[in-house]
């Protein structure tokens, strides 16, 4: 079985793709802002990512989503709600959890499978 990675790092690979699969490691904002803004630009990586692996958001199977406080889960649903593709939402958990890094206040993490080619 072939398993390619991308993004790859001495600790991490931010995506990889094996046996048809997608999966991508926590993505965290890379911009400050409220919730909606983080949870926004999130959702952005995972587009970029999915898009580079072969994938998009509707083929996203589970979804795992970290708030740094629960208080935040209304102003991350309007952002996961503006951007989930409705026809095809995956399996989705959301947990308060402590994040590494202070400023964050969401990561998200999904897998994906691959889009597959149509036959012509």
């Amino acid at each position: 079985m072939a398993v390619e990675r991308f993004g790859c790092g001495a600790r991490l690979s931010e995506a990889v793709v094996a046996n048809g699969f997608v999966f991508l490691s926590g993505m965290v904002p890379e911009t400050g802002g409220d919730i909606t803004a983080q949870t926004a630009d999130v959702l952005r990586q995972i587009d970029a990512w999915l898009a580079q692996c072969g994938s998009d958001k509707a083929h996203i199977v589970e979804a795992t989503i970290f708030l740094a406080n629960m208080a935040d889960y209304a102003g991350m649903n309007a952002a996961w709600d503006a951007w989930v593709d409705a026809a095809n939402p995956p399996a989705r958990a959301c947990v308060e959890a402590k994040l590494a890094n202070g400023e964050w206040l969401v990561e998200i993490k999904v897998s994906a499978v691959a889009n597959t080619p149509k036959a012509a």
